[in-house]
Order: structure tokens, then sequence, then C-alpha cells
């Protein structure tokens, strides 16, 4: 595979999973306003014959990210490339992104492993998918990891958006600004977002839902 494929292939599946994360965050939300209209929703998704597909095809997509990421960066050390990294813009919150990258996927990839024991498997039975997810994070070992990893969410997207358009021809002189801000945006409001989750449905009596 060549330089080209892999940095095609590398950002396209890096969007996928961005795609993934705004469905995933929209969904989960519906718990704290509408308990019972979540339940249904994680029921009726639960009882879909394409769910389990889906779920292959996601973990395929994460894998092939992982691993072309790891690939890149092998290929760059022994190519030298051990250049700090130096921001044309000043941009102090860029250059972090960028540098916490490897160290911040291996924090995910940790995380996914570990939501996916708690929550997947086994699968919570139905209409108990919201009183499972509480118990998880009434733990505050497990709300502290959970909020790490949305920190570590926000700092990826915040990097690996404009970097993805880069790979994939996208980015020049006349939209580098625009998607630069709009993944800005976006990198704060999925990191936000998943971290006010987590600590709402970690106090159920502060949720909107709740009588």
């Amino acid at each position: 595979m060549g330089a080209d494929s892999v940095r095609f292939w590398n950002s396209g599946s890096g969007l996928l999973l961005v795609l993934f994360l705004i469905l995933h965050l929209g969904g989960v939300s519906i718990a704290l306003f509408a308990p019972l209209s979540f339940e249904t929703y994680a029921a009726g998704l639960h009882r879909s014959n394409l769910l389990p597909l889906a779920e292959l095809s996601l973990l395929a997509v994460a894998l092939m990210h992982l691993g072309l990421s790891l690939f890149k960066l092998i290929v760059n050390r022994r190519a030298g490339n051990r250049a700090l990294l130096v921001s044309r813009r000043g941009d102090l919150l860029a250059v972090f992104a960028a540098r916490s990258q490897a160290i911040g996927g291996l924090l995910l990839l940790a995380f996914l492993g570990v939501h996916l024991r708690q929550l997947r498997w086994p699968r919570p039975l139905a209409g108990e998918e919201l009183a499972a997810l509480r118990a998880v994070l009434s733990q505050p070992a497990n709300l502290v990891f959970y909020l790490f990893a949305a920190v570590a969410v926000s700092l990826h997207l915040l990097h690996g958006g404009e970097a993805a358009h880069r790979s994939l021809g996208i980015l020049d002189p006349v939209n580098a600004s625009l998607i630069r801000h709009a993944f800005r945006v976006l990198a704060l409001l999925v990191g936000v977002g998943f971290i006010v989750l987590a600590l709402l449905l970690a106090a159920p009596e502060l949720q909107l839902g709740q009588p």
C-alpha cells in the first residue's frame, strides 16, 4: 500500500468515526431528557437485524484507523522524521493536540475495550440500558476514565479534522481557515457534550427528565 493510499484510507476511516461519534452522542443524549424514550430507542436498535453487521463494520473501521495510524508513525520514524512540531499560527492548543495524538489514541483504544466490556459484553436487557450506564458512571474511577476519554476525543478531532482534509487533498488556502475553525467547534461540542453527558448520567437528580 502506497503512502497516498495510507493517507486516504486513514483519513476516510477517521471521518467515518467522527460521524459515528456525533450519532452516538445524539442517541445517548435522549436519556437526559426522556429516559423512557431512550429505553425504547435502545431496545429498538438492539432488535435490529442489521446491528451486528453495523457493529462489526464500525469495529473494522476503528481497527483500520488505528493500524494505519501506527503504520504512518512507524514509517515517519524510520524516515527520520523526528522534528519538533512548530505551529505556524502560534496555536499552542493545536500543537498540543498534534503532539498528544499517539497517547490519546492509545487511551481511546483502552476506553473502547473497557466500554464494550462494561456495556456490551454482555449487553444489558431491554429496559435496563440506562440503569447499566448509570451504574458504571456512579463509580468515581469509571467516571474519571470516561471524562479523560472525552478530552482525548476532543483533542483527536481538533487535530484530525484538518489533517484528514489535507490528506484527502481537500484542504487549500481558500477553505483552510473554514475547515480549521469548523472542526475546532465540532471538537469542542463533542468533547463538552460527552463530558456533560457523563456527569449528568452520574448524577440522575440533575437530569431534566427526572421528576
